[in-house]
């Protein structure tokens, strides 16, 4: 008996070395791991982005002075504008519809007599509503620039009624407002679902179709011993993947992380362990890599991409596709690592979604060790 332990633990060696020769001799594997985790990153850091720079913008003055020219320089100095000038405000507005503007602002010719007397001078401001977020962002831009010239023009004080109460904003977290600093944290996330639920589950399911997995079960291992041989390499290309995906949003994109590396390891080995788990779960049901890629796409991926906060806020959504949401893990890891980059170690924010990550993590496990038993069917 005394023998025991160190048979365990040979058997144990064993598994997890096979589990890393069949890594070695698949690339799949590691491509799912390893490239795809920098294949998306790339994608999502440079080619999307729910900011809008270099918006094209007519501005039509239709009687020319100083004062409007000053105002036409201010959108062209300014950095999310790219505009053309026009006289005719139908020109505009067919340019507007035929999309080669996002936006039209218009300086009618009564413009500057109504400004002289110091009475309500307006501008026009028509937007390409078709993309409503760039619509939003242009319309604030515009009244920061008109805001601006007021200012510089001194047509904002001399108004008699001018407020007495002046709002100033700060953002915290992002001053920038960089769209980049809240999805490339969140991708990690979507990195990690992929590495842990979608390779965990092809390569079970693989190891069904071929029989190996009926001739491991004919051995003596036990069923833990199978799980955790299966869970070791994996999980190490998680983490593997997860700080690679950290450097590249530090170095690459220059994310700032404000909170604690031990943090990020710790919650990161917490959830990859819940997705390990859940890919297990869904080799043990759907023994076809086909069958299980597709099932851990819909239950995983998707949720995780469309329900975890990683684009849309899950608040906004209706109320029973809320309520679903908190059964997604990716939800609370997403919400961990925005904080972390970008507000550092709140523990009012980390310590819930750490409790509900172990919660999924410990159903996800107990379900596999449960499901997974040494028989065919």
């Amino acid at each position: 008996m005394s023998r025991l332990p160190g048979t365990r633990r040979r058997r144990l060696v064993a598994l997890v070395r096979k589990e890393v020769l069949q890594v070695v001799r698949d690339p799949s594997s590691i491509v799912i791991a390893l490239v795809l985790p920098v294949v998306l990153l790339l994608l999502f850091g440079y080619g999307v982005s729910l900011d809008a720079d270099e918006v094209s913008l007519a501005v039509v003055v239709e009687q020319p002075a100083p004062s409007t020219e000053r105002l036409v320089d201010s959108f062209a100095n300014s950095p999310f504008f790219r505009i053309t000038e026009l006289r005719s405000r139908q020109d505009a507005e067919a340019g507007m519809v035929a999309g080669r503007w996002k936006g039209v602002v218009i300086v009618a010719d009564d413009f500057l007599s109504r400004a002289e007397r110091y009475d309500d001078a307006p501008i026009q401001v028509l937007l390409d509503g078709t993309d409503s977020n760039t619509a939003r962002l242009v319309r604030g831009y515009v009244e920061g620039v008109w805001a601006k010239w007021l200012e510089q023009e001194g047509i904002a004080h001399a108004r008699s009624s001018a407020p007495a109460v002046s709002a100033e904003a700060r953002v915290w977290f992002n001053p920038e407002l960089l769209s980049r600093n809240f999805l490339v944290p969140g991708l990690i996330a979507i990195n990690l679902t992929l590495t842990g639920t979608l390779l965990t589950a092809l390569v079970v399911a693989r190891e069904w179709e071929r029989g190996t997995m009926e001739a491991l079960i004919a051995t003596p291992v036990s069923v833990l011993e199978i799980l955790a041989g299966k869970l070791a390499p994996y999980f190490v290309l998680g983490m593997g993947g997860m700080a690679l995906s950290v450097a590249l949003a530090i170095l690459l994109f220059h994310v700032p992380f404000r909170g604690s590396a031990w943090v990020l390891i710790g919650v990161s080995a917490l959830f990859l362990s819940g997705a390990l788990g859940m890919g297990l779960l869904i080799s043990s049901v759907a023994r076809s890599q086909f069958v299980a890629g597709q099932v851990a796409i819909i239950s995983a991926f998707l949720p995780a991409f469309m329900l975890s906060g990683f684009v849309f806020e899950p608040s906004s959504a209706p109320t029973w596709i809320e309520i679903l949401s908190h059964a997604v893990a990716a939800r609370y890891f997403v919400s961990i690592l925005q904080t972390l980059f970008l507000a550092g170690d709140v523990w009012s924010v980390i310590l819930p979604n750490v409790g509900a990550l172990v919660l999924i993590a410990v159903v996800f496990l107990g379900l596999t060790l449960t499901r997974t038993g040494k028989r065919l069917a």
